[in-house]
């Protein structure tokens, strides 16, 4: 199989740290520049769902892996 037998697995960990970080730095620290149509703070309630989506996928994908 191409790139391994757990590549879902690897491509499941990498999305959902992906969503974790990126919104968790979102959060933290909000874009300096901002453009026409830009919000200052991303939502709070979608970024925190999104994390904990996030951190569910990762988990998942650790427990697949590690099985």
């Amino acid at each position: 199989m191409f790139l391994g037998e757990d590549l879902l697995g690897w491509l499941l960990l990498a999305l959902g740290g992906a969503m974790v970080v990126g919104n968790a730095m979102a959060l933290i620290r909000p874009p300096a520049g901002l453009e026409d149509g830009d919000l200052e703070r991303p939502p709070i309630w979608r970024s925190v769902l999104y994390i904990v989506l996030g951190t569910a996928a990762a988990l998942w994908a650790l427990a697949t892996l590690v099985d």
